[in-house]
């Protein structure tokens, strides 16, 4: 069966979807789209590179979807973890401060 619109928060990017299944039961889908990358590299290029890290700094910006994957994983309860994430160049996208975690 199809999907049915139910909500979107601008804000976040965040729209959900009601599905009813051809058994009867039914889901609801969260769709993020946000485009994390344009955002967040607009914030790195605005941040002096060589200003030394204080004890206060963004270093990423993490869409909630992410997060909540991230939670399920267990590294977004675990600092070390997540600190590797954030270093990985794969996830450079979510940094909005150059240099390592």
């Amino acid at each position: 069966m199809g999907r049915r619109f139910l909500s979107a928060d601008p804000a976040t990017g965040i729209k959900k979807f009601w599905h009813v299944k051809a058994n009867g039961e039914y889901a609801v889908e969260t769709e993020q789209t946000i485009d994390v990358d344009t955002v967040n590299a607009r914030q790195r290029n605005m941040t002096d590179k060589h200003t030394k890290w204080g004890d206060v700094n963004k270093v990423a910006s993490i869409p909630l979807s992410v997060y909540y994957s991230l939670k399920a994983k267990g590294i977004a309860d675990d600092p070390a973890a997540l600190k590797k994430w954030l270093n990985n160049p794969d996830n450079r996208v979510f940094r909005t401060r150059e240099g390592t975690v």
